[in-house]
């Protein structure tokens, strides 16, 4: 495992659509082992590969519910609505409101290729449908109703 550069806002790679990942190899497996490093470096709670400058459809979550390595994702049903606070490891320095769906149900690949779903709520579901945003060139600040300077906090 090695930590990997987490890519900024300005950089082109952000804004592409990632590929499938058509092979679950050692190859996906040492990208899913950086991903995890870097984002416990950077104490976040989800990574999606185009951050790390990868243009593939992966992503790591790592919080309560658990630690996910989501490949292919792809939501099958959204409920309800939450609106909150979100960052992100590629925009540093800031924060923004988003709304949300509630619960995200999703399908995903693990690193081996085997199929799996599963269903979340409240941040859970708020972390996967921000980092699946990542796979599509979509950041928060493009959902965001406003967008803060983190030292703005306690002005709000």
């Amino acid at each position: 495992m090695s930590y990997r550069y987490v890519v900024q806002v300005g950089d082109g790679v952000l804004r592409e659509k990632c590929a499938e990942v058509k092979r679950f190899d050692d190859e996906l497996a040492a990208l899913l082992d950086d991903m995890k490093e870097t984002l416990h470096r950077e104490d976040g709670a989800g990574l999606a590969a185009p951050q790390i400058g990868v243009k593939l459809r992966a992503v790591v979550i790592d919080l309560e519910e658990g630690y996910f390595e989501m490949i292919n994702p792809r939501i099958l049903s959204v409920k309800g609505e939450q609106r909150g606070e979100e960052g992100c490891l590629s925009v540093k320095g800031k924060y923004g409101i988003v709304t949300r769906p509630n619960k995200v149900k999703a399908e995903y690949r693990d690193r081996k290729g085997k199929k799996h779903t599963v269903t979340g709520t409240g941040l859970f579901a708020r972390c996967m449908c921000h980092e699946f945003d990542h796979l599509d060139g979509v950041l928060y600040i493009d959902r965001a109703e406003a967008v803060f300077d983190s030292g703005d906090k306690g002005e709000q």
